[in-house]
């Protein structure tokens, strides 16, 4: 995780949530829920709990972009700050590891950019800092396909996450790499940039394949790297090529060419 400003909560604070998790999260002869499965998704984190009010997270633009990556650390030992786990709740940046064991979720060594956040979106992300760091017990349920996930602390507070949906085909941007990107419009078009040149054209999005007519490219001239990369992406963005999403990542294999992996933005 990039960051170039963060603070690190105090260590103190950590273990004082830990003392509270050793006293169990389970009844007796209950075992435990595996909620393994939560790594690896995004969750969007709608709600707060802080002593019985809730604090929802406030504005639509802040949900397209808040992502709460759980990335279990097969060595939470060590003594550095943040790890895979973390993202953002739609301000700063936030990184941490995380552990996972059965229905217990443990998060520490939590960092975080420093951007001033406006109320209510600044007073969301303080809330959801303070019960998100320590251990949790998690839940996760299921309503209409929408998978909810539950964290709460020993002393009754909790986080509200639900899956993020996977964003759609089309309307979509999808980063190609460096400065490359496409998106494929409800029209049939698509626009986007091969890295340095500029495209637009036809495309035909139907079961599972994209069907692209000539591209219409700018003419600049740019670096070697940079133009054998707009070849290669060129040549893959050319006929009608197969297509694979899982959740943020759009796999575009063109047969003769090879494939590239584009991520939404």
């Amino acid at each position: 995780m990039k960051r170039t400003t963060y603070t690190k909560y105090a260590a103190a604070a950590l273990a004082g949530t830990t003392v509270l998790a050793a006293c169990g999260t389970e009844s007796v002869g209950s075992p435990a829920e595996d909620v393994s499965t939560i790594a690896d998704t995004s969750w969007v984190p709608r709600k707060v709990t802080v002593d019985g009010k809730d604090y929802v997270l406030p504005t639509k633009d802040a949900r397209k972009t808040a992502r709460i990556v759980f990335k279990p650390d097969a060595d939470a030992t060590r003594d550095d700050d943040g790890g895979e786990s973390g993202g953002s709740v739609g301000c700063n940046s936030i990184g941490a590891d995380a552990q996972i064991n059965g229905d217990t979720v443990r998060i520490t060594d939590l960092v975080q950019t420093l951007i001033g956040c406006p109320d209510p979106l600044g007073e969301f992300e303080a809330r959801f800092v303070d019960v998100f760091q320590g251990t949790h017990r998690a839940e996760v349920s299921e309503r209409d396909g929408v998978s909810t996930l539950t964290l709460t602390t020993p002393g009754g507070d909790s986080i509200t996450f639900r899956e993020k949906e996977a964003p759609a085909v089309k309307g979509t941007r999808w980063s190609l790499g460096e400065n490359a990107y496409l998106t494929l419009t409800k029209k049939d078009t698509v626009t986007g940039s091969l890295g340095c040149n500029t495209f637009h054209g036809r495309a035909v999005v139907k079961d599972g394949t994209i069907a692209f007519d000539r591209l219409s490219t700018t003419r600049m001239m740019c670096s070697g790297p940079v133009m054998k990369t707009e070849r290669h992406l060129a040549e893959i963005l050319s006929g009608k090529v197969s297509y694979q999403q899982e959740r943020d990542s759009l796999k575009i294999t063109n047969p003769s060419v090879g494939s590239v992996t584009a991520r939404a933005e």
